[in-house]
């Protein structure tokens, strides 16, 4: 087969790969604009949190299950499981007739998405290995990453206002089959390389119960009223901490650990995990405070509030393609990863000024410093994950990565979540809703911003430097398929 032939069958199956990893992250976001339309015609206010946790709980469990067992078994299998899953679920979401029903669909579909990201991270790495081109091509990955952020509420208000909600779940479905139809017929079966042996059942059970317990406490966290000490919050929170011991303890002893902790013994492997959990501060609090600020204090629709934070998600775009093409030319990513902690910390730290009267343009000037630090942790980070491990465990490092950044945004929602509600609470009375909304943004964005990237500035600074090395074993893999 020629070069040209095997170029166009890698672009083929590239564009099937991230348009899976779209889909599911779109679905993070595309679902917020169109809440309170469903909560009109389903019913059910008090369930309004649960069709977000339900979708972020599942995919969130399964994304470490999945990149073992594709190191174990295969990408191919794997992800045309979680495709076909989010698909379903796609359509049963569309579908419900009320809440409860919507809720246990997006589980299903949650289900399915955790196959999304982190074997769309291993496929890119395997199909384009750093030293050549792919460098920009994970540059170019970290920045469909950020077009979700862009294009999830605005599709939301699209479909919401002109159409009918469902269609945030509809959409999923032609776009879903033409993808499995291109991963059927255009990528190769590879077996794993992550070794056999029994699987390792007690690992996943006490993952997913340790998981699943954590993110409960943290969702009831962000709910008004609910302080750390309450049952609701500190008792799945207190759990999931002691099921992290028992399971520790289980995966030290089993022959093929879902999770294998001798890869958290390489230092970069770790810093690069602990950045990731870390940025996840400075991500969210402009992904989802931003917008309530442009909401809650200025008092504009969900739908404009997505289109004001444009400037952070363009920005998010452009950093990581940069983060791209400097990794190709250079073949190394610390220095310009440790930059990008720097431009966090200015845009967070301008938010302090935030208030009713603060200009829309000179706000757009610092939501850029902030995206512009950001998009080189979404290209970056990977590609120095999956440098610090061997070619068999790459769905694992990818999947690891995009669980520590899911937890570490869960996280700083609860804690973001618990300043905003304090500050409304003080300043409500004494100066009025809006101005206080103002208050609390320009509290909790800079708290979490700053915080974040001060810890991952410290991470990467410890980091080894590494150049960037090719991984030809992996591409002659990929293209061995393709030839055949």
């Amino acid at each position: 087969m020629t070069n040209d032939m095997k170029t166009k069958g890698n672009g083929l199956v590239l564009l099937a790969v991230l348009g899976g990893m779209f889909l599911a992250m779109l679905d993070q976001t595309i679902v917020g604009t169109a809440l309170p339309r469903i909560t009109g015609e389903l019913g059910g206010t008090e369930l309004y949190t649960w069709v977000v946790t339900a979708y972020l709980l599942t995919s969130t469990v399964t994304v470490p299950l999945y990149g073992r067992l594709s190191d174990q078994h295969g990408r191919k299998p794997l992800l045309l499981l979680g495709m076909s899953v989010f698909v379903a679920g796609s359509a049963l979401c569309g579908l419900a007739q009320d809440m409860t029903q919507l809720i246990a669909f997006r589980a299903v579909q949650g289900l399915g998405a955790g196959a999304l990201l982190p074997l769309s991270l291993a496929l890119v790495m395997e199909m384009f290995p750093p030293g050549r081109n792919g460098a920009r091509v994970q540059g170019a990955l970290g920045g469909v990453m950020a077009l979700t952020y862009l294009a999830g509420p605005f599709l939301g208000g699209l479909f919401t206002d002109h159409a009918s909600w469902r269609w945030a779940f509809y959409v999923n479905v032609p776009l879903g089959i033409v993808l499995i139809a291109i991963v059927v017929l255009r990528l190769p079966f590879r077996p794993g390389t992550g070794g056999e042996g029994r699987p390792d059942y007690a690992g996943i059970a006490v993952f997913s119960v340790a998981v699943s317990a954590l993110l409960l406490g943290l969702t009831e966290k962000g709910l008004d009223g609910n302080s750390w000490t309450s049952l609701p919050v500190a008792g799945p929170i207190l759990l999931a901490l002691v099921l992290l011991v028992v399971f520790v303890l289980v995966e030290r002893r089993v022959a093929s650990p879902i999770m294998p902790l001798h890869l958290f013994r390489d230092r970069t492997y770790t810093l690069v995990n602990a950045t990731s959990f870390f940025t996840a501060f400075c991500m969210y609090a402009g992904v989802v405070f931003l917008p309530r600020y442009f909401q809650q204090a200025l008092g504009v629709s969900a739908t404009e509030s997505g289109l004001r934070i444009y400037p952070m998600t363009l920005a998010m775009v452009a950093g990581s393609a940069l983060m791209g093409t400097l990794m190709s030319r250079t073949r190394t990513y610390k220095p310009w990863l440790v930059v990008a902690p720097f431009l966090l910390v200015a845009g967070s730290l301008l938010c302090l000024n935030l208030t009713l009267r603060t200009d829309g343009l000179v706000l757009a000037g610092w939501m850029v410093l902030i995206g512009l630090g950001m998009g080189p942790m979404l290209s970056g980070l990977t590609v120095a994950v999956q440098q610090a491990v061997e070619p068999r465990y790459i769905g694992t490092a990818s999947a690891n990565l995009t669980f520590f950044r899911q937890i570490g945004g869960s996280v700083a929602l609860a804690l973001g979540g618990t300043a905003y509600t304090s500050v409304i609470g003080t300043d409500a009375p004494v100066h009025g809703l809006a101005a206080a909304h103002a208050s609390a943004a320009a509290v909790v964005i800079p708290s979490l911003g700053v915080a974040g990237a001060v810890v991952a500035l410290v991470a990467l600074v410890m980091m080894p430097g590494r150049r960037v090395e090719q991984a030809p074993a992996a591409e002659s893999r990929v293209e061995a398929g393709f030839a055949s």
